[in-house]
């Protein structure tokens, strides 16, 4: 596997048996009823609308999980934006094994270039912005690890993996112990030395309260973009800024235009469409 994906391999092998395992159950009623064991074909894998591509060696690696033997010829790379008709990757060995593996690889290489193309598009939109398109930990269950290796094929940063990654005050920390001067303080306390403090606000007086307690960043939840250029300006450069919540296309580049130096998108994951991609036997 290439070095990009050496971050998710002992993940993704559990993940593409799991899948398998889910789809074959005690086998492939159809194709072992159907068609002949040793029967050998080619079969090519379809753009059927423009797309950015995010997955390609999962999909091969699908193939290969099924039947070692199997010829994976990928013609384009993970981050290429690419359109309607293009062949993305040329299949060939034991047509049953191709069919069987068929279906888990086309979802995850719909799945995961529906994340990559919807996340350019929103890079797309901030262009001329110096301000970064983050995912958050709104993912699809057992998934993450590959939906935000797609965020990143797509142009967009990811923002921490997991809670062990990075502190995060949110509401109802604050509302658990009281304030954001206290949680700040013990974050500050107990957090390991170097990791920075990121704390969620919801209006200006939130915003002074966060830039006295001393946050590394301050997470702007849902403010309407003219509050948000005031923030900006009370925090000026006190602290990283980052806008959250209700983004979607349309807003995007008014809150860009706001001064922001992230704006963290849930909708990258948790919304992205499955692009339209099929397997179609050739030979």
């Amino acid at each position: 596997m290439e070095d990009r994906y050496t971050e998710i391999a002992f993940d993704l092998e559990r993940i593409i048996k799991t899948a398998l395992a889910e789809d074959i159950g005690s086998g492939d009623i159809t194709t072992m009823a159907t068609v002949d064991g040793e029967t050998e074909g080619e079969a090519d894998i379809i753009a059927k609308e423009n797309l950015v591509v995010a997955g390609i060696l999962i999909a091969e690696a699908v193939f290969k999980t099924v039947d070692t033997k199997i010829d994976f010829k990928a013609l384009v790379t993970d981050g290429d934006s690419i359109r309607k008709g293009k062949t993305i990757a040329a299949v060939s060995g034991r047509v049953s094994a191709i069919l069987t593996g068929e279906r888990v690889a086309l979802n995850f290489l719909q799945r995961l270039s529906g994340i990559a193309t919807l996340t350019s598009q929103f890079v797309n939109n901030v262009k001329g912005f110096k301000v970064k398109i983050l995912d958050t930990r709104k993912t699809t269950p057992g998934l993450r690890v590959l939906e935000k290796y797609a965020v990143r094929m797509g142009g967009g940063f990811n923002h921490r993996f997991g809670l062990c990654n990075g502190v995060l005050i949110k509401d109802n920390h604050i509302a658990a112990v009281g304030s954001i001067a206290e949680a700040v303080c013990r974050a500050r306390e107990k957090a390991p030395k170097n990791m920075l403090i990121e704390v969620e606000v919801k209006n200006l007086n939130e915003v002074k309260e966060a830039i006295i307690a001393g946050a590394d960043v301050i997470m702007l939840d849902n403010m309407k973009p003219s509050v948000m250029k005031k923030a900006v300006e009370i925090i000026g450069r006190t602290a990283l800024v980052e806008a959250s919540g209700g983004i979607n296309l349309k807003n995007i580049r008014e809150i860009a235009k706001t001064g922001v130096d992230f704006i963290s998108v849930g909708a990258l994951t948790h919304s992205a469409r499955a692009v339209d991609i099929s397997l179609e036997v050739v030979s």
